[in-house]
């Protein structure tokens, strides 16, 4: 008999820059889930790549002086080293510029028009480049993209046209027959209310503004736009319409796609109705799960807020950073990431209850029995609830996996370890090791505490691929006792070896000496990147003895107002920073300055100082700092002095 098959996609991204931690979200919550259902027997396709055609790649490349192809091979070449740092296990890596997927692509588009599907028309409307969407007039908020804020422009030119409204009827009874279409249902009421019951508009599938793109192959000056081409890769990855379309009789239609709760549309409304018009299978679910949420607003390289894998992956290593990703926030909502709420997680979950279990466990057996528990045993008072629970916790476990639920997953699993840690302390192992009578006892419990650790480690697999591997070594639990059908069957842990007590699987942290770290990474990483992408800028302005000049209207964005310290204190726990309290006209602000080294509390109350007054709030160590005080430094000496005013001024008054 065949094994059962399962086909899970991310949305290919788009390579305009470095990846940030939101994209790790997509992905490595796929992985999990290609993990998981290959541990239970599945035959797996996880497909994941990029999406490299478009005016906004080709107008970067120009600017680069590099050719689009250039340009995007450096950036995928970073992709696939990120995913492999990360472990994820796709099975395929598509780019739209992939030979394969151009002749499909073009095979389509053909297709479709030869259908009718496909029209040829004239597109006038606003279009914004770097989120490649058409906007209309009532759609823009505040004259610009509704997604990125960035101004739009006037375009108009020959187009093709799918029959996008030809199929409203038909997505409006899929939407309201098959509820597990689109999820969370959420995402499903959003897409039938906003979209699809106001009515569909066709939808332009072509350009002629810039060539990068898949050529329509009998009509040249038009590029197949970036939907056709981008959605169809679900499929062209299989081989359809290809000589060798295997893969896609075996694996379409595809169980779930994984996208961002931002691209719900495309994949909910466009694709299935592509789909439908080539007369094909649909997808069983769209997954649209929320953002992570940086300081306030989506991550988002355009924004800046971006946070780096490589560097978190460096310091805490991977299994946490997944375990962060996938435990902290419900998928499907927005969460919030910051370095204070990873770090806080890896100390309560992965130190304090996982790591710190596997230590004790390891440690006592070691202790009480020289790393080898005799088969001699007694059964007593707790066993039979631990059992009960760890039993049952695979069950649980797939009820939440099938449901995309990774947080409720990981949580369930959770549960047991911290049944298990508690199974210590009822049990006190170490009074029960002061009395020899009680050796087949404190046996029993060290055998349960090794079984519960063993089938935790095993359903952890899915989530963190590194973790598991390091305690079956430390427990010594046997190749065939690490199977997932064994996590759900109580007794099966058998040693092979003696226990060993290795290495601290997660070492806790101290919270305040690593923001300070931290914080000091980010800054040096702003202060890099602010250099790359001011140098190319610079090489093309007017220049003065090597210094870049600018317009009047660059230095009067600067707002300068003359500012008086009220009250100034050393903030807790920093060598570093001051708190100042100044006086800027009617209004007191509250200003934070690494100026401690300096200058003492007492020195600065009743300096008149100028506050850069317009810059956006930052918190450092947890205070807000509501502008920056103007200070000269000399590299060489080290000296640091404060930009002060002479003279009797007004506070508030505008420096000019």
């Amino acid at each position: 008999m065949d094994k059962k098959t399962f086909y899970i996609t991310t949305p290919i991204y788009y390579p305009s820059g470095k990846l940030h931690i939101g994209h790790s979200y997509t992905t490595v919550a796929a992985d999990a889930m290609a993990r998981y259902k290959r541990l239970q027997g599945y035959d797996v396709m996880f497909l994941t790549g990029t999406d490299e055609h478009g005016q906004k790649i080709q107008r970067v490349a120009e600017e680069d002086g590099v050719t689009p192809k250039e340009y995007v091979d450096k950036i995928v070449d970073g992709i696939k080293k990120l995913w492999n740092l990360m472990k994820i296990t796709n099975d395929k890596f598509i780019r739209t510029t992939d030979q394969e997927h151009v002749e499909t692509v073009q095979k389509i588009f053909k297709a479709l028009y030869d259908k009718g599907d496909i029209y040829k028309s004239e597109y006038e409307g606003l279009y914004c480049t770097p989120c490649e969407s058409f906007w209309t007039e009532t759609q823009l908020v505040d004259g610009k993209c509704p997604d990125c804020g960035r101004a739009v422009e006037k375009t108009r030119e020959e187009s093709y046209f799918f029959r996008l409204s030809k199929y409203q009827d038909r997505l409006i009874k899929l939407f309201e027959e098959d509820t597990e279409f689109v999820q969370p249902s959420s995402r499903r009421n959003e897409m039938l209310n906003n979209f699809l019951r106001p009515g569909l508009e066709d939808l332009c599938v072509s350009r002629t503004s810039f060539n990068w793109g898949v050529p329509v192959t009998f009509d040249e000056k038009h590029v197949v736009y970036v939907w056709i081409d981008a959605l169809s890769n679900y499929i062209t990855a299989l081989g359809y319409l290809s000589d060798n379309d295997e893969n896609f009789k075996k694996f379409w239609p595809a169980d779930v796609h994984l996208v961002g709760k931002e691209i719900v549309r495309f994949h909910t409304i466009i694709w299935p109705a592509m789909l439908m018009a080539l007369d094909l299978p649909l997808p069983k679910q769209v997954f649209g799960h929320g953002w992570l949420v940086l300081e306030g607003g989506k991550m988002s390289k355009s924004k800046g807020n971006v946070v780096d894998p490589v560097v978190l992956i460096e310091k805490y290593g991977l299994d946490a950073i997944r375990y962060f990703l996938l435990r902290e926030v419900p998928f499907g909502a927005d969460g919030v990431f910051s370095n204070e709420a990873l770090i806080t997680r890896i100390n309560s979950d992965l130190a304090n209850d996982l790591g710190n279990l596997v230590s004790r466990t390891t440690a006592m057996i070691n202790k009480y029995f020289g790393g080898v528990i005799p088969e001699t045993r007694e059964k007593g008072e707790f066993d039979l609830e631990l059992r009960s629970v760890l039993a049952s916790t695979k069950t649980r476990t797939e009820e939440y996996l099938d449901k995309l639920q990774f947080s409720a997953a990981l949580a369930e699993i959770w549960k047991s370890v911290s049944r298990t840690n508690k199974y210590i302390d009822e049990t006190m192992p170490w009074a029960l090791a002061k009395n020899e009578e009680n050796k087949a006892r404190l046996a029993e419990i060290m055998y349960n505490l090794a079984e519960s650790i063993r089938i935790i480690s095993i359903l952890i697999q899915p989530f963190m691929p590194e973790t598991p591997h390091k305690i079956w070594a430390q427990l010594a639990v046997a190749e065939e006792d690490r199977t997932w059908e064994s996590a759900g069957q109580w007794g099966a842990y058998k040693q092979v070896s003696p226990v060993t007590s290795g290495e601290i699987i997660f070492p806790r942290i101290d919270l305040e000496k690593e923001m300070e770290a931290l914080a000091e990474i980010e800054a040096k990483a702003k202060e890099t990147a602010g250099a790359k992408t001011t140098k190319p800028a610079l090489e093309k302005e007017e220049q003065t003895q090597g210094v870049a000049l600018i317009g009047i209207e660059d230095f009067t964005r600067v707002e300068l107002k003359v500012a008086k310290v009220l009250s100034c204190e050393k903030v807790e726990k920093s060598d570093k920073l001051l708190k100042l309290k100044l006086q800027c006209g009617t209004e007191e602000r509250q200003v934070v300055s690494g100026i401690a080294q300096y200058y003492t509390p007492e020195e600065m109350i009743g300096k008149v100082l100028i506050l850069a007054a317009n810059l956006k709030p930052a918190k450092i160590r947890g205070i807000e700092s509501q502008g920056m005080i103007l200070a000269a430094s000399d590299d060489e000496s080290g000296k640091l002095v404060l930009v002060t005013v002479d003279g009797d001024i007004p506070t508030g008054s505008r420096v000019s």
